[in-house]
């Protein structure tokens, strides 16, 4: 390869990597807004809603939304996987929960016992939890393959009968 073709590779690979980069910072989370109609959505897709529970002031939060779940939503391989939702705990605005009235985001946590932010869960279209919990980070190297496995798990047990009970 001479220098002018190496050069214009280079170019083009670090043009690639710019736009890319931009393009994950335009990419905007969906918030939890009406839970109800989120919980329709995922019954007539049978997929399971992944529900983070995060904080403004919240650092891993952060980095769990930049580096994994706008990365999913970049590369469409999630879209018949998983519902994905984001409940900013200090927003101060009320959100539409499943049965269709408004709620507090921190009764919301306090219905899926969550203490710590980031929590993800992963719920059914009625509500109840369908595979444990993932409670802050522990391994940020380990994590995208903890959450794979959760959403796996998760539309697996959706769609293998999963036996509905009320929310925890």
């Amino acid at each position: 390869m001479n220098i002018t073709m190496m050069r214009n590779f280079l170019i083009g690979l670090i043009s690639l990597l710019l736009v890319s980069t931009a393009h994950a910072a335009e990419v905007e989370l969906t918030d939890l807004v009406d839970f109800k109609a989120d919980s329709v959505e995922a019954k007539n897709k049978h997929l399971p809603i992944l529900l983070m529970f995060s904080a403004s002031y919240c650092g891993f939060c952060t980095i769990i939304k930049e580096e994994f779940l706008k990365p999913m939503k970049i590369s469409g391989d999630y879209t018949n996987k998983v519902i994905v939702r984001v409940l900013e705990l200090d927003s101060g605005d009320d959100v539409i929960d499943i049965d269709g009235k408004k709620i507090d985001p921190e009764d919301l946590a306090q219905r899926y016992n969550i203490q710590l932010t980031p929590t993800l869960i992963f719920v059914d279209p009625q509500g109840n939890e369908l595979v444990q919990k993932m409670v802050g980070v522990t391994t940020v190297d380990f994590y995208g393959g903890y959450l794979d496995d959760a959403i796996n798990n998760s539309l697996l047990q959706l769609r293998n009968g999963h036996e509905l009970t009320d929310a925890n």
